[in-house]
């Protein structure tokens, strides 16, 4: 059975990240109007706009291999595998953002935060769903 807490917390972030490519594909197509301030630095750069559309396919499976993982939970069948691929892919993505906001000296807590938790809280879960795993 899936802990309570990792249930919880998948479904948040899968469910947030979704969200956010949904609202970014709309302001790509005109769609939507999302004032500057809530945008990061250089969203109107080419080159920073095609560095964020390239976490999307990353961002998109493991929000998909979560919300496989919560399905199959729900079903009663095996659901560590896809969640351990889940989170290990969501702690690359946090990471990967981390690393470049750091590499171009950006610290702006808006954007830090959330890759932040996307790097750090699957390590409260990763450990124990990794033991017997062989």
């Amino acid at each position: 059975m899936m802990p309570a807490g990792l249930r919880r917390a998948m479904a948040v972030t899968d469910g947030l990240m979704l969200l956010y490519w949904l609202l970014t594909a709309l302001v790509a197509f005109g769609l939507l109007h999302v004032p500057s301030d809530y945008l990061y630095r250089g969203y109107d750069d080419p080159l920073l706009v095609a560095w964020n559309w390239s976490f999307m396919p990353l961002d998109i499976a493991f929000s998909l291999l979560g919300l496989w993982a919560l399905h199959r939970a729900r079903l009663g069948l095996g659901w560590r595998g896809p969640a351990i691929v889940s989170l290990t892919l969501t702690m690359c993505a946090g990471g990967m953002a981390i690393a470049f906001w750091t590499l171009v000296g950006d610290f702006n807590l808006s954007w830090w935060l959330p890759n932040l938790a996307l790097l750090l809280w699957p390590l409260a879960w990763l450990p124990g769903l990794l033991k017997g795993v062989s």
